[in-house]
C-alpha cells in the first residue's frame, strides 16, 4: 500500500492530545486493511522520524493506530508540523 493511502488523517481529540503530551504518542486514522508494520513504515517515511511501536484498535468501523516515537522525536512537534497544535 502507498503511504497516502494507509494512513487517512490524525486524531485531534481530547485523548489524543493527553497522550501526545504525556506518552509522545500521536493517533491516526488508519486504511482498515493497513497492518502495524505498513503503518510504522508509513509513518516513518511521511515524517522521517523514527517509530518506537504501533497499536491498533478497531471501533465503529474505523481503525486508529496510536504511534509512539523515540524520545528524540517529540510528538508535539509532528503535530505542529501537521497543524494540530
Amino acid at each position: 500500500m502507498q503511504t497516502h493511502v494507509i494512513i487517512k488523517h490524525p486524531s485531534s481529540t481530547e485523548k489524543a492530545i493527553r497522550l501526545m503530551e504525556s506518552e509522545n504518542k500521536l493517533v491516526f486514522i488508519v486504511d482498515f486493511k493497513a497492518k502495524k508494520q505498513e503503518i510504522k513504515k508509513a509513518i516513518e517515511e511521511l515524517f522521517e522520524v523514527k517509530v518506537i511501536n504501533v497499536n491498533t484498535v478497531v471501533t465503529k468501523g474505523v481503525k486508529r493506530a496510536y504511534v509512539k516515537f523515540s524520545a528524540d522525536t517529540p510528538a508535539i512537534d509532528i503535530a505542529t508540523k501537521m497543524g494540530i497544535m
